[in-house]
């Protein structure tokens, strides 16, 4: 029971903490500046209730400053490096500076929504992007709710979630679409082949035909792309990263998505796929021969390596290979001469993340199953569907139809359509081991 006592007009109460001191007698904690024993009393009896529930907040850590908790919450994150950077990026550029020097409990609700109009404002202005600011108030939201579910700073959070339905509704605005054409896909990869020669056209069509994302097409290996895969698979039988059922793909060519390719600390590694979302690709027979003949035309551990040999992590693709193939470029002269590139009007300031979403598209208009077309694309099924959903060899063998169907429908229509000299084969032994096979976790040697 909480003790009351008046000390110089103002009622002070007491109340058990729930611990006890070195000599055994009871610890204490205690309030004062209350008007009446009544006030006083609630409050002792709330504070003895949350030491009985487990919830109590002591006042030495709520007084925790924001500069310190920030760093404490993100080195208890364990999370993919991408999103640690990203979470690294946002405390010290956004929250940080402007929550530091407050203590954890002292924020209030009031102050988080004065803070979230300023990036509000910021976004008007153009200063930061509202996917920017999404993830900042996403960031600040889960540091709250740890203070008070882990960590016990406070007792609830100042960030107020807000009711579905309540106030103005406002649409999501989304930006329009097209549907992806086999026309400017051709003329994309026509850039990429003056660009980056057959590696870049061979890159174009991969990356629309198998949706892959972009570092997973940076980290695919030569051990991994048909020819080579599954004979030469070079994980153990008892990875739980490999393919469950590699012989399912003796006779249907295909590829396995097995790592993406990612500076972590200043190195570039090897690390599983977005979601861990292993899966193998069955592609069209154009696509084995136009892979075949790229493996054939160098000697490089990745299947599409940048134009000096190296990988493409680290060699500002968006800059150096996307724009130019995308927006068009003046000729050049010297070493690195090449003519003219005209730009894709349909692909002005577009990203080149959208051919994997235009595969998506093509699968949808050709009717496939929504367990073949999600698990391609990488990810799970939720719910009952997910648990009886199976992708089988018919659907995968039906979708390397249908895209090879539609392959042909442009090669066939489109007659006179400007197709690159197959690299020369040069005299492969699959029997041996590929060279240049890259390790996860490792930092990959660059030629």
């Amino acid at each position: 029971m909480p003790y009351i006592e008046w000390r110089g007009g103002k009622c002070r109460v007491k109340w058990w903490a729930g611990e006890y001191l070195p000599n055994g007698r009871k610890k204490y904690e205690s309030e004062s500046g209350f008007d009446d024993e009544k006030t006083a009393l609630d409050y002792g009896l709330d504070r003895e209730y949350e030491v009985r529930h487990g919830t109590a907040v002591k006042p030495k850590n709520s007084k925790t400053l924001m500069s310190d908790y920030c760093w404490d919450w993100f080195d208890a994150q364990d999370l993919r490096p991408s999103t640690m950077r990203s979470y690294k990026s946002i405390i010290k550029k956004r929250i940080e500076p402007y929550w530091g020097s407050r203590a954890v409990g002292d924020i209030t609700t009031l102050e988080y929504e004065g803070w979230k109009r300023t990036l509000r404002a910021a976004v008007e202005r153009g200063e930061i992007s509202a996917g920017y600011t999404k993830g900042i108030l996403m960031v600040f939201g889960a540091m709250m709710d740890d203070s008070v579910t882990r960590y016990h700073l406070r007792t609830t959070s100042p960030v107020v979630k807000e009711k579905r339905g309540r106030g103005k509704y406002k649409k999501k605005i989304r930006a329009p679409k097209r549907p992806m054409e086999m026309v400017t896909l051709h003329r994309l990869a026509t850039n990429a082949y003056q660009i980056w020669g057959y590696t870049g056209w061979a890159y174009i069509w991969t990356a629309a035909f198998t949706g892959m994302r972009p570092k997973e097409l940076w980290g695919l290996q030569r051990c991994f792309v048909s020819p080579n895969w599954p004979s030469l698979d070079p994980l153990e039988a008892d990875d739980v990263r490999r393919e469950p059922d590699p012989g399912r793909y003796a006779k249907m060519p295909a590829l396995r998505v097995q790592y993406q390719h990612q500076c972590i600390d200043k190195e570039h590694k090897l690390v599983a796929p977005k979601y861990d979302s292993w899966r193998t690709l069955v592609v069209p027979p154009f696509l084995h021969e136009m892979h075949t003949a790229l493996l054939a035309s160098h000697d490089a551990p990745w299947v599409f390596p940048g134009y000096r040999g190296g990988p493409l992590l680290g060699t500002k693709f968006e800059k150096t290979y996307w724009h130019p193939i995308r927006d068009g470029s003046p000729a050049r002269k010297g070493q690195y001469a090449r003519p003219e590139i005209p730009a894709v009007p349909e692909m002005a300031k577009r990203r080149i993340y959208l051919l994997r979403h235009g595969h998506k598209e093509w699968l949808d208009e050709d009717g496939h199953p929504r367990v073949a077309t999600e698990t391609r694309m990488g990810h799970e099924l939720g719910g009952v569907e997910g648990v009886y959903a199976n992708v089988t060899p018919a659907m995968e063998s039906r979708i390397a139809e249908s895209l090879q169907a539609r392959w042909e429908k442009f090669v066939e229509e489109g007659k006179g359509v400007w197709l690159p000299p197959f690299p020369s084969p040069l005299p492969v032994d699959h029997s041996v081991r590929v060279p240049g096979q890259v390790r996860p976790g490792v930092t990959p040697g660059c030629r």
